[in-house]
């Protein structure tokens, strides 16, 4: 895979859409391999009964996002270089152990397999279709980043505050807006790759990752709690 690297200018309106579509490519590239080791991880946390970190809610869920967010800090700062694909590789085995409770907690009923299946397909559809369309309109919704962030950083407040309230309807809601919002995420971030806003790879990777895991998860939530089947 290869990629803009800095100091090189593109030297006509052809190579700049040449540059996009290649970094286009080995995003779409990457993306595939991030999800053989996201699948293991959920495998065999499923298989071994990897408890989701350890102590209160509140510990466990701030111990998660300084592992998360320490190998995002160390993919952006190797992001030119074989490491960053590696740390990529190595974060998403990660994400995939994390994704194994709510696996468990879907397979504790008896559509759990369905439910899981659904989730899956219709993670795949949104993915394909809002993917399709930012590729191919030549509308820039670079204007809608500001807006996105700030609605993120009310669901992860939201997250947090029920942590301690452990209101039902709450996390409902809150699974709810999260897959728009990471649906709206998928459209903003290909688009951006596309008028080139984003121009490496791997961060493009690793942003687009991140929205498809959190629309699977809020989606197998919302199956889980409407389509659930204990009997």
């Amino acid at each position: 895979m290869q990629d803009i690297q800095f100091g090189q200018y593109p030297s006509s309106s052809q190579e700049i859409a040449q540059q996009q579509n290649r970094v286009l490519r080995n995003t779409y590239a990457l993306l595939a391999l991030s999800m053989v080791p996201t699948v293991a991880g959920a495998l065999l946390g499923v298989q071994f009964h990897f408890a989701p970190l350890v102590g209160s809610p509140l510990m466990s869920f701030l111990l998660f996002i300084a592992i998360a967010f320490g190998f995002m800090w160390g993919i952006e700062r190797t992001k030119n270089s074989g490491m960053g694909v590696m740390l990529l590789l190595g974060f998403t085995f990660f994400m995939g152990l994390m994704l194994s409770g709510i696996l468990r907690a879907a397979l504790g009923f008896s559509n759990g397999g369905t439910l899981i299946a659904m989730a899956a397909a219709g993670t795949g559809g949104i993915f394909f279709a809002l993917a399709g369309i930012a590729s191919t309109t030549k509308r820039d919704f670079s204007n809608i980043g500001k807006f996105l962030f700030a609605g993120l950083i009310l669901i992860l407040l939201a997250s947090l505050a029920n942590i301690f309230f452990q209101i039902p309807a709450m996390y409902l809601a809150i699974s709810a807006i999260a897959v728009v919002l990471f649906s709206a995420y998928i459209l903003y971030d290909i688009n951006s790759i596309v008028h080139g806003g984003e121009t490496n790879y791997v961060t493009a990777t690793l942003r687009v990752y991140l929205d498809i895991y959190n629309v699977f998860v809020n989606l197998l939530n919302l199956l889980m709690a409407f389509s659930g089947d204990r009997d």
